[in-house]
């Protein structure tokens, strides 16, 4: 038996495109990034799949509707997936939060692992939240298709959990682009990952466009 894990990044929004800090900021998706998720929509309904799984964020939900629209199936909405909380950083720029937040910027870089953007969540206790829906994921299909619609950290955080990379070098190990599909395959030796980041399925004018 194996299961076939997809990650899917949700599509462009303001803050993808600015670069400013968007974790529990709930963000809207922009014109193209929902023509990233419909173009997601017509690429991947030809799989069978078995489920979705969905951040409760506003930018997840819509980047997931159109697929599961295209299938007939509903998304179940887990928290443990929404993306990590940036706190005071949430919607500024970088450079604002290295100006102002000096100290805590070069902890965070340093170590994101142990160290938090002021009153927000390191990569553990983002790991913490987000791994119990991996578990509930892989008992509860063992085989077939599933789909898992979160953010780029939590992403991260994830594929880092599940391949053993250690939690502080998220960042450095791994990169999600927006509305990128990752996929993990699970047999009897474990997950291995099969593919990374990939954008194939966006249009050439759009994925072209700059942003993270």
């Amino acid at each position: 038996m194996t299961l076939n894990l997809y990650l899917l990044r949700h599509g462009e929004t303001t803050f993808s495109q600015s670069g400013n800090f968007c974790g529990a900021t709930d963000a809207e998706l922009t014109k193209e990034g929902m023509q990233m998720a419909e173009s997601f929509a017509d690429v991947y309904k030809k799989l069978n799949w078995e489920a979705v799984y969905v951040s409760p964020m506003k930018r997840t939900i819509a980047t997931a509707k159109p697929f599961c629209d295209a299938i007939g199936m509903d998304m179940q909405v887990r928290e443990g997936l929404r993306e990590g909380s940036y706190g005071e950083w949430e919607t500024k720029s970088k450079s604002f939060v290295q100006e102002n937040y000096t100290e805590n910027y070069i902890k965070w870089l340093s170590e994101p692992a142990w160290n938090a953007p002021l009153g927000g969540e390191t990569a553990v206790e983002i790991a913490n939240r987000s791994m119990p829906v991996m578990t509930e994921i892989i008992d509860t299909h063992p085989e077939g298709n599933v789909l898992v619609v979160s953010h780029k950290a939590t992403i991260r955080i994830m594929l880092c959990s599940l391949l053993g990379i250690d939690l502080g070098c998220y960042r450095h190990r791994v990169n999600i682009l927006v509305a990128s599909i990752s996929m993990l395959k699970f047999d009897v030796n474990g997950p291995l990952l099969e593919i990374l980041g990939d954008r194939y399925h966006i249009p050439d004018h759009i994925r072209s466009r700059p942003g993270t």
